[in-house]
Order: C-alpha cells, then sequence, then structure tokens
C-alpha cells in the first residue's frame, strides 16, 4: 500500500476523532445547560440546532472526499473542516448569548 490509499482510511480516522471530540463538548454543553433559565436554554438550542446543520453538511462533504481523489479530495476536506470551525463557532456564541439571556433573567 502506498500513501495515497492510505489516506481514506486516515481521513476516516480524523474524522472519527473529530466525532468523537465534538460529542464530549456536546455533553459538556448539556451539563452547562442545567442550570440554565428557560430563556437561556430555548438561545442555547437554536444555535445548537443551528451548529448540527452545519455539521450535517460537513459529513456529506467528508463522504464526498472520501470517495474522491487528489486535489478535489482535499478541497472537499478543507471545505468540511472549515464547516465544523463554523459549527464549533456557532455552539460557542450560542453559549455566549445564553449565559448573557441568563444574567438578564436573574
Amino acid at each position: 500500500m502506498g500513501p495515497a490509499t492510505l489516506m481514506p482510511v486516515i481521513n476516516r480516522e480524523t474524522h472519527i476523532m473529530k466525532k468523537s471530540i465534538l460529542l464530549a463538548a456536546a455533553a459538556v454543553l448539556a451539563l452547562a445547560a442545567c442550570g440554565r433559565s428557560p430563556e437561556g436554554q430555548n438561545v442555547e438550542n437554536t444555535f445548537e440546532n443551528q451548529a448540527d446543520a452545519i455539521e450535517n453538511q460537513a459529513d456529506v462533504l467528508e463522504n464526498q472526499a472520501d470517495n474522491a481523489v487528489g486535489a478535489t479530495e482535499d478541497r472537499l476536506e478543507n471545505r468540511a473542516d472549515a464547516m465544523e470551525n463554523r459549527a464549533d463557532a456557532v455552539r460557542e456564541e450560542g453559549d455566549t448569548k445564553a449565559d448573557a439571556a441568563d444574567a438578564n433573567h436573574q
């Protein structure tokens, strides 16, 4: 097996690792949300749903990248990574806005 044939395996392993990290982060956020006001929880849920939709799009790109080669594969993987980073940013923004809603609720 040459380096080119190992890339799909490495990409899948990287993708699985990213998913594991995201699941762990989601679990931490879920625990942090336990003390949220109803308004704060609604804000967080809205942003969480947006982030999930972005991650689903990233998954589609990852799957397309697994079936592509060369520059096309790299481009798709880069777009998927950028979308996953955007999903993380959306989650952070939601958490910040939910914290602000909680502070206003007190």
